[in-house]
């Protein structure tokens, strides 16, 4: 950064583009994805241990930084994450503007939802979900929709993996998650009362590409006092149809 001037940058921006340190490049020293990153040397060494420690990064023998796995497993879906977040931004403001709680952008990693973005309000429910950080399918609102649009083979291992009951409003029986898909399917909408973090609910919904494929859930985890409240409904219905056809999906006619 030059002439001392303040980064107004939040965490995640930050960690973007670190990301984005690597467009064309197979390796970077840390001083090289400081400055490609804008960033002090002491402020990208903690947040490149941070994608080391995730497995977005992985640091060679000779000090040098690759890109790591996991931002692979992301990197080759279409659309690719960074565009992804990119091009939802907007609809994700506009959530948070309309309810002024927790808003995320999430896309499926194996049986977790990997976040991509968590926009947020100042009074806020307390929530674990954070920009990278990988939760269960079965246990939050964004992996709930990814689950329900993913092929038969990831639910029968996310049933195999014998699922956590994390609270009593948790569903772990393949009986009653294959309803819960069924109704996500039917209803376009996946609603979640405290089921991971207590005091909290989740409405989400699915966001598609051009070929109509599901790449990715956007949510809204609120105080569960608001739960009847119709804007969180009615703003994620909105929220990932205007990011789907930013992607390019347009819906079938009837």
């Amino acid at each position: 950064m030059s002439g001392g001037a303040a980064d107004s940058r939040s965490v995640a921006e930050k960690l973007f583009a670190i990301a984005d340190a690597f467009v064309g490049r197979e390796s970077l020293s840390l001083s090289d994805i400081a400055a490609r990153a804008r960033l002090p040397l002491s402020t990208a060494h903690r947040l490149v241990a941070e994608w080391v420690a995730w497995g977005g990064l992985v640091r060679g023998d000779d000090g040098r930084y690759r890109v790591g796995m996991r931002l692979w497993q992301l990197g080759v879906r279409q659309p690719t994450a960074l565009r992804l977040r990119r091009i939802a931004m907007p609809y994700l403001e506009d959530l948070l503007e309309a309810t002024g709680e927790h808003v995320h952008l999430a896309v499926r990693d194996g049986l977790g939802a990997v976040y991509l973005e968590r926009l947020s309000g100042p009074g806020a429910v307390s929530a674990i979900s954070d920009v990278g950080s990988r939760l269960p399918l079965h246990a939050t609102g964004v992996g709930l929709v990814l689950l329900a649009h993913a092929p038969t083979e990831v639910f029968d291992e996310v049933i195999a993996a014998k699922p956590r009951k994390y609270l009593p409003n948790t569903l772990v029986e393949e009986r009653e998650l294959r309803r819960r898909m069924a109704e996500i399917r039917s209803f376009g909408i996946s609603t979640s009362v405290e089921e991971l973090t207590r005091g909290a609910f989740s409405i989400a919904a699915a966001v598609r590409d051009a070929t109509g494929e599901v790449v990715a859930a956007v949510s809204v985890i609120a105080h569960v006092e608001r739960v009847g409240e119709p804007q969180f409904a009615l703003g994620v219905r909105m929220a990932a149809r205007g990011i789907s056809a930013a992607l390019g999906y347009r819906p079938p006619s009837d």
